[in-house]
């Protein structure tokens, strides 16, 4: 009677250590799931207050293009306006020839953005899926190119244009920004994760290598090819330089050369000067908007990330 009275003692003894025991095992569990709930919150704080930092200066914008011109830059800011001066939007197109600078800017970069997307996925089908002699040692030395500053050759490519007759001229820039080497590496890029399983297929078919990157190749590559249309046309949208030193009339310029000399016109409108702003900035938010997704899937699977 008294061993069974020990044993029952002793198990009852063990059963809080047992109970314990099993609680600081699951402690630091606990902790481990606390601190990354801490840190995603910490993360998520950090880039909340970067985006907010990011979009400052374009809320700024918005609410200078509706304001007086003498109401722009009061300090502190007044957010919020006492009066909306929404005509801003339409006298603004009386004072600078506005339309036609969005028209060469639209027709410069949908017309160099088309071109990029051809020549540069057609260049990255070869040095990915064909195959000939010194093609990576040529690859390599073609992307070395983006490494080159601009202004390094600026002058020659000037000297160039100016021989062959196209200086103030749309072609200029048109030759000058059809072929780009950041293009061929991200098509490149996101060639290799296609199968050559299927390149191989079609050739057996009988299909040409025009035929495989036409009808095969290019299909399953639109988040490359949105990505790149994307970057491209930002690009040559929000280019200055470019305009300025190959462009020398008016009915020629960009809307980036045609805000600049409205500044220098207007240098005390600085509402009107926002809303040209607001309106050259509209154009680039709609384009990104309507790729986002493919942009955004077009990175994550090209290497780029």
């Amino acid at each position: 009677m008294n061993t069974s009275v020990l044993r029952e003692d002793s198990t009852t003894a063990e059963a809080p250590h047992s109970t314990g025991g099993e609680w600081g095992r699951a402690a630091p569990g606990s902790h481990h799931r606390t601190a990354r709930l801490a840190g995603s919150a910490v993360l998520y704080a950090g880039l909340i207050a970067l985006s907010a930092a990011i979009l400052v200066p374009f809320a700024w914008m918005l609410v200078s293009s509706v304001k007086r011109d003498n109401e722009v830059l009061t300090v502190p800011i007044q957010w919020i306006p006492q009066e909306f001066h929404w005509d801003n939007f339409t006298h603004i197109w009386t004072r600078i020839p506005l339309l036609t600078y969005l028209g060469n800017s639209l027709f410069l970069s949908v017309t160099i953005t088309g071109l990029q997307v051809l020549t540069g996925s057609f260049a990255a089908y070869g040095f990915a899926k064909a195959r000939f002699p010194g093609r990576d040692a040529l690859f390599l030395a073609y992307v070395s190119t983006i490494a080159v500053p601009w202004q390094a050759y600026m002058v020659p490519q000037y000297i160039i244009m100016e021989r062959l007759g196209l200086v103030n001229t749309r072609l200029s820039l048109i030759l000058l920004q059809a072929f780009g080497a950041f293009g061929v590496f991200l098509m490149r890029q996101y060639y290799l994760t296609i199968p050559e399983e299927i390149s191989e297929a079609a050739r057996l078919d009988g299909l040409s290598e025009y035929g495989i990157w036409a009808r095969i190749v290019l299909p399953l590559s639109k988040p490359a090819l949105a990505s790149l249309a994307l970057l491209t046309f930002v690009n040559t949208w929000n280019d200055y330089m470019g305009p300025f030193i190959y462009l020398t009339d008016n009915e020629l310029w960009t809307v980036q050369i045609g805000l600049r000399q409205f500044v220098g016109i207007y240098d005390s409108q600085y509402a009107m000067i926002m809303t040209g702003s607001v309106l050259s900035v509209l154009p680039i938010l709609v384009v990104f908007l309507l790729g986002q997704r493919y942009f955004v899937q077009g990175i994550a699977t090209s290497g780029m990330k």
